[in-house]
């Protein structure tokens, strides 16, 4: 089991976004890294390595936290 945060920037998605639902997974390529975004663009992951990839394209919310920086989505993969 794999798990991936993501950052959610807009608060009225958190109606959507609930621990136990089940979104897909794009991956976008940039320069020598990749990134992710969650389902139809609710929340985007940090940049990871080449050797980092997520061998998964779906996955399921496992929490939110909500911090001084915004809300963060910890999601779960089967890897």
């Amino acid at each position: 089991m794999r798990e991936m945060e993501f950052k959610l920037e807009r608060k009225e998605l958190l109606d959507e976004v609930k621990p136990g639902v089940h979104f897909d997974v794009k991956e976008y390529k940039i320069a020598n890294s990749y990134y992710y975004v969650m389902g139809r663009s609710y929340a985007m992951s940090a940049n990871f390595s080449v050797l980092d990839r997520l061998k998964s394209g779906e996955g399921t919310v496992k929490e939110i936290s909500d911090t001084p920086k915004g809300y963060f989505v910890t999601m779960e993969f089967d890897e």
